[in-house]
C-alpha cells in the first residue's frame, strides 16, 4: 500500500481529494494532509510517505517551493503537482523538479490511477540494497591497473575514456562499436579485469566526481546529479544510498561538520 500526503491550501478541495476518491482501490492510502508547503514538509518528515500530491500555488512554501527542498534534503518521495493553472512554464519546472506527473483540477481519477501504477512499477525495479561490505568499496581506484603494461587494450581505452566523456550517455554497446569488437567480449574483459560491469565503473566514477561538487557546496544536490551525468535527481539519490549507505544531503552533512 502506496503512502501518500496531500497538501493543498483550498480546505474544500483538500478534503475532496481525501474523501471522495477510492485511494484503497488505487492501492494507496491517505496518512496526511496540509493545508500550506511548510506543514507539508513537516509532514513528509514525520511520515516518510511514497507520494506527495500537492498544489503549486500555497502560502508559506508554494509546491515548487517544496519539492525543491524535498530534492535538496535527498528525500526519494514521488512528487505529483496539482494545479488550476495550465501554465506550460509550471510543467517545464515540475518536470526539472524531478516531478512524477502534473494534474489540473479537477482531479481526473483514471489519470491519477496511471501516475500510481506508473509509481508503484518504478519502485519495483529500483535498485535492490547492496551489503555493508559492497557499500564500503572504494568507488574509483583503477589506476594501479593503467600502470599495467600488460592490460588489455580495449579495457585501458575505456579507462581513459571515461574520465574525459563520463558525463555524456554512454554504455558497454556505443564503446565496443567505437572499437571495433563485440559488446560480450569486451564486458567479459571488463569484468575479468576490474571486477565490475562497465555500467557500475561508469557510475562510480560519476559518483567520485558528485562527492568533490558536493564537498564544495557551490551547486544544489540536483544541479550536482546534472552535472556528472545522471539522468535525474531520483536515479542518482538512489545509486547513492546503494554505493554509499547515506543519501547526498546527509554527505553534505558530514562533510560539513568534519
Amino acid at each position: 500500500m502506496l503512502k501518500l500526503i496531500i497538501a493543498e491550501d483550498e480546505e474544500i478541495i483538500r478534503r475532496g481529494l481525501v474523501a471522495t476518491i477510492d485511494w484503497a482501490a488505487m492501492g494507496a492510502e491517505v496518512v496526511g494532509d496540509a493545508a500550506d508547503g511548510l506543514e507539508a514538509w513537516q509532514l513528509v518528515e514525520s511520515n516518510k510517505p511514497d507520494i506527495l500530491l500537492t498544489d503549486i500555488r500555497m502560502p508559506r512554501l508554494s509546491g515548487l517551493q517544496l519539492a525543491e527542498k524535498l530534492r535538496e534534503a535527498g528525500t526519494s518521495v514521488h512528487v505529483i503537482f496539482l494545479t488550476s493553472y495550465a501554465d506550460f512554464s509550471y510543467a517545464q519546472r515540475a518536470v526539472r523538479l524531478g516531478a512524477c506527473d502534473y494534474l489540473l483540477k479537477p482531479v481526473d481519477e483514471e489519470e491519477l490511477m496511471d501516475v500510481l501504477k506508473r509509481i508503484r512499477q518504478q519502485d519495483k525495479t529500483s535498485p535492490a540494497p547492496v551489503s555493508e561490505e559492497e557499500n564500503q568499496v572504494s568507488l574509483v581506484d583503477w589506476q594501479p591497473l593503467l600502470a599495467d603494461t600488460h592490460l588489455n587494450p580495449y579495457v585501458r581505452d575505456v579507462l581513459e575514456f571515461l574520465p574525459a566523456h563520463y558525463q555524456e550517455r554512454l554504455s558497454v554497446e556505443e564503446m565496443s562499436a567505437r572499437q571495433g569488437i563485440s559488446a560480450s567480449y569486451l564486458s567479459r574483459k571488463l569484468k575479468e579485469t576490474t571486477g565490475h560491469t562497465f555500467n557500475s565503473l561508469l557510475t562510480r566514477f560519476r559518483l567520485q566526481q558528485s562527492l568533490a561538487l558536493l564537498a564544495e557546496g557551490r551547486m544544489r544536490v540536483y544541479e550536482v546529479a546534472e552535472a556528472v551525468g545522471f539522468s535525474d535527481y531520483k536515479n542518482y539519490a538512489q545509486v547513492f544510498r546503494k554505493y554509499l549507505a547515506m543519501t547526498p544531503s546527509q554527505y553534505v552533512h558530514h562533510e560539513k561538520q568534519g
